[in-house]
């Protein structure tokens, strides 16, 4: 343990919360033995030394995997397939269960998830590779099952986009998971996708007001940015579904139905939901998260969230883990159900269509076997 060590500042000293970001600590990754922490007896010395602030900057991090599709065991994701861009988010939603994931990467679920993102430059030919390999059968990948695709960064790397050109070179189904608005800028290969129905996108809203949206998604497009998107998209055919994940006891819970109703006025096919669930190192951040920015509900909010999952606020177990149990949970249920039945009026999202991938591939593949 290194108690000088460069990267402690004053940041990780003071109880102010830190601006622009949801987690507002590092934590300890589990996977390494030795860690730094900072000793109350050498504070003083810190500081009287002057060491420089934090100056919270992210930085991106050029990776270069050998895959880029993943697939998908739990049965909890509506998803058989996965690919992410990016790895950690600079979104930094306190609440992401994706936080624990950067920790197979050498780094931390706190800050260090959404301060250092890395880069997957070779996704578009990973995924070219993966489309035109001869094994590879039809089915929807989704963009991303982990972290979010249209995140800042991508607006300068396009990196999304690269890959969407890929999916309509090949006449693929991709389904799109996002918060940000930046997704209207690829508006033109949606479009196109669309046509032949491979395209569906989810958008995240977890509630309708921007102050809650400030606290819990620091870095994300607006509210009304993102009831936009929906609108948007609508308006140019392409299915939209609104999750509504997570949904957090006295936080968001009671905006349920005014949450459905106008997201279905602006086009939303569907609406779906999570009870949120603190998994390993984030129940530590949404705690220390808690405490700071809301202090008077905090108990209230930690203990509630307990409630539906047994009493604990890690839970893993399969087909419970995501819509949670006991009373609470009964009345979100059956609270967003009534909600979809009354405002929910246009046709569901139909499957996506996997005959146009296979009628292009079957006649390369003879090709290459004749050659």
């Amino acid at each position: 343990m290194n108690i000088f060590d460069s990267s402690f500042s004053k940041v990780f000293m003071s109880q102010e919360p830190i601006k622009g970001r949801g987690a507002q600590k590092q934590v300890h990754n589990r996977f390494f033995e030795l860690h730094h922490e900072i000793r109350n007896d050498f504070l003083n010395f810190c500081h009287a030394e002057d060491e420089a602030a934090d100056s919270n900057k992210t930085k991106y991090i050029d990776v270069f995997p050998k895959t880029l599709v993943n697939r998908v065991d739990s049965p909890d994701v509506g998803m058989g397939y996965s690919a992410n861009p990016y790895q950690g988010c600079e979104h930094g939603c306190v609440y992401c269960y994706a936080r624990n994931s950067h920790e197979y990467w050498g780094y931390g679920a706190g800050l260090d998830f959404e301060r250092t993102i890395l880069v997957k430059r070779n996704a578009p030919q990973l995924l070219r590779d993966k489309l035109k390999s001869k094994s590879w059968k039809a089915y929807p990948i989704v963009f991303s099952g982990n972290t979010d695709c249209y995140q800042p960064i991508e607006r300068t790397l396009q990196i999304t986009r690269s890959c969407l050109n890929v999916f309509l070179e090949w006449k693929h189904p991709v389904g799109i998971i996002t918060k940000n608005s930046l997704i209207l800028r690829d508006l033109d290969i949606l479009k196109e996708l669309a046509k032949d129905n491979l395209v569906q996108v989810n958008i995240s809203i977890t509630s309708l007001s921007e102050a809650t949206r400030r606290l819990l998604e620091p870095r994300t497009a607006s509210i009304a940015q993102r009831l936009k998107t929906v609108e948007v998209l609508s308006e140019n055919n392409i299915p939209v579904r609104v999750m509504m994940a997570p949904i957090i006891p006295s936080l968001n819970s009671h905006e349920i139905l005014p949450l459905v109703k106008k997201v279905a006025t602006l086009g939303a096919r569907d609406v779906a939901y999570t009870v949120v669930r603190l998994n390993g190192q984030i129940a530590e951040i949404f705690t220390d998260w808690i405490q700071k920015t809301l202090p008077d509900r905090a108990e209230r909010i930690l203990n509630q969230i307990a409630e539906c999952h047994g009493g604990t606020l890690n839970d893993s177990r399969f087909g419970r883990r995501m819509r949670g149990e006991g009373t609470f949970a009964m009345q979100i249920k059956d609270t967003m159900e009534l909600a979809k039945k009354k405002y929910l009026h246009h046709d569901p999202i139909a499957p996506l269509n996997t005959t146009p991938y296979q009628a292009l591939k079957e006649p390369q593949l003879r090709l290459f076997d004749e050659s």
